[in-house]
């Protein structure tokens, strides 16, 4: 098994990336938050990889975060759900809010992934809700430890209502008391925001 690559970044496609290393062009496929996270070409990087055997083919995916390839293992350990889709969940969601869809059983949120229809989007929802350990979120969650709850799931919507972007609210409930109720974590997020 091929745990990680690392090496120079030959070349940046659209879905995947050639990494080259030890005189070798490794081809990568990558989710798009991966992709964006990749240094430019002609830089060093350190991707962790997954190697995919399928009667179709052999493919290495490529992470740039630990948590990420992490839930890409979860994702396709569900029935039905192939290393593409998996990646195509991932480059949809990040780690953590594909964890909270998950934990709020919100199937229609899940069933925004490319070829994820309400059946597969409930399958996931069943079969991971309690399955996703906590690191596959890493720090990357709410106060970087545990698993978003449903105030912070609820001021991050009602942030959403309110006009402000995902990358602004990130921003924004980055340092949130894990604890909170949905009023102290939204007077945070505005706090910060202003």
């Amino acid at each position: 098994m091929i745990a990680f690559v690392e090496g120079s970044v030959a070349e940046r496609r659209l879905s995947s990336a050639v990494i080259q290393a030890g005189g070798i062009g490794y081809e990568l496929l990558m989710s798009a938050h991966s992709l964006a996270m990749l240094p430019e070409v002609g830089k060093e990087a350190h991707v962790v990889t997954y190697l995919s055997v399928t009667e179709s083919g052999v493919a290495l995916y490529g992470f740039m975060a630990q948590e990420e390839e992490s839930l890409f293992k979860n994702l396709i350990a569900v029935s039905g759900i192939g290393p593409k889709m998996a990646l195509a969940a991932l480059s949809t969601f990040t780690p953590r809010e594909l964890f909270a869809a998950v934990t709020a059983e919100d199937v229609r949120a899940i069933s925004k992934i490319p070829g994820v229809g309400k059946k597969t989007a409930s399958r996931i929802v069943l079969e991971l809700k309690g399955a996703i350990p906590v690191d596959a979120i890493g720090s990357d969650a709410p106060g970087g430890k545990a698993a978003p709850t449903s105030a912070y799931k609820n001021a991050t919507d009602a942030l959403l209502s309110m006009g402000f972007t995902k990358a602004e609210i990130e921003a924004a409930m980055k340092g949130a008391p894990g604890d909170g109720d949905e009023e102290t974590l939204l007077q945070y997020a505005l706090k910060r925001i202003a």
